[in-house]
């Protein structure tokens, strides 16, 4: 049996590829059964595509990989909170739950309304929370010293 802390592991894994493409470092695994069927990240830079995050992406292939849009028996694993609009297409995917690593206080969606998320999707936080922020933290970080 696979651990949470596995799984934000790999989580982190997709993370560090959008750091490396120079994308805003956020990583999803979803999860069903024990088993990754899907792996993303942040593509917004790539694809010139605003609505390109990673819990996006994640959805799409996930509900192609089980062959249905409902995800009521996954669990996605996120390296940051996702914002309002991951949150809403998380809402409509009725993701079973939902981990994160670090939270996000100025554009998580906890900021505006835990409600956003489907009455059953379960909730779990700060799973490897340091290694998710770090990546962050190293990563904007380094953007300001490009300016």
């Amino acid at each position: 049996m696979f651990t949470d802390e596995y799984f934000m592991n790999q989580a982190l894994k997709e993370a560090q590829k959008a750091f490396e493409k120079d994308e805003v470092p956020v990583g999803v695994v979803v999860v069903c059964t024990n088993r990754i069927i899907a792996r993303s990240y942040n593509l917004t830079e790539t694809l010139v595509d605003v609505t390109a995050h990673a819990e996006v992406q994640a959805i799409t292939i996930a509900a192609n990989s089980i062959g249905g849009k409902y995800l009521d028996e996954c669990t996605f694993y996120v390296t940051v909170e996702p914002c309002v609009m991951c949150a809403g297409a998380l809402f409509w995917a009725q993701a079973g739950r939902i981990v994160f690593g670090a939270s996000d206080e100025k554009r998580g969606f906890s900021k505006y309304s835990g409600a956003i998320l489907h009455p059953r999707t379960e909730i779990a936080k700060s799973v490897l929370e340091n290694d998710c922020s770090l990546l962050m933290k190293r990563f904007f970080a380094e953007k300001r010293m490009d300016q």
